[in-house]
């Protein structure tokens, strides 16, 4: 049985945490049949870890991380902030003043146990007490994008084969009251 910890990050995570998203965007890319994009895979990485560092430098101002543990070990991640330039281009910036929910990280060990459910409930609860009343959220995986379906309906913005043939990029405008029923 898991015992989740959810907290803020501090710089003693920072290590472990950049271990961890090597993995999760690793296994992930792997498991969409992309494993050899390499150059995007450490683009990827790369942008996590600068998202983290604006986490620590600004206490959660700039960015606002939650991870989720078990024990001892980081089994998950989420983190909001400014839309991304690629949300407000693929929305003709219509939703660019709206947070970003991203970074929905779950170890693969530990995925389809409700890590990930637990960590968006969390980033609610912290969103609503600062007064955030809708966010977005965005994805070009596939397999992310069918969980995001099912929690989220139809998407608002649907990029069809905008990384490559058969692969979508889809954005959601979400009310977190709506999400916290």
């Amino acid at each position: 049985m898991l015992n989740i910890d959810v907290r803020r990050p501090g710089t003693e995570d920072r290590a472990e945490l950049h271990e961890f998203f090597r993995m999760v965007i690793t296994d992930t890319f792997l498991k969409e049949g992309i494993g050899d994009k390499w150059n995007d895979i450490e683009e990827e990485i790369k942008s996590k870890k600068v998202y983290l560092e604006n986490d620590l430098v600004s206490d959660g101002e700039n960015r606002y991380f939650l991870i989720a543990s078990d024990g001892d070990k980081i089994i998950g991640s989420i983190e909001y902030g400014p839309a991304s330039e690629l949300i407000c281009q693929c929305s003709n910036h219509e939703i660019k003043y709206l947070n970003e929910v991203g970074t929905v990280f779950v170890h693969p060990d530990f995925q389809g146990l409700g890590v990930g459910n637990y960590l968006l409930h969390n980033m609610y609860t912290a969103m609503q007490s600062k007064g955030i009343e809708e966010f977005c959220l965005d994805s070009g995986y596939t397999r992310a994008q069918e969980i995001w379906k099912k929690k989220f309906g139809t998407p608002n913005y649907l990029l069809k084969n905008y990384w490559d043939e058969g692969y979508h990029h889809m954005i959601w405008r979400i009310k977190v009251n709506d999400v916290l029923i």
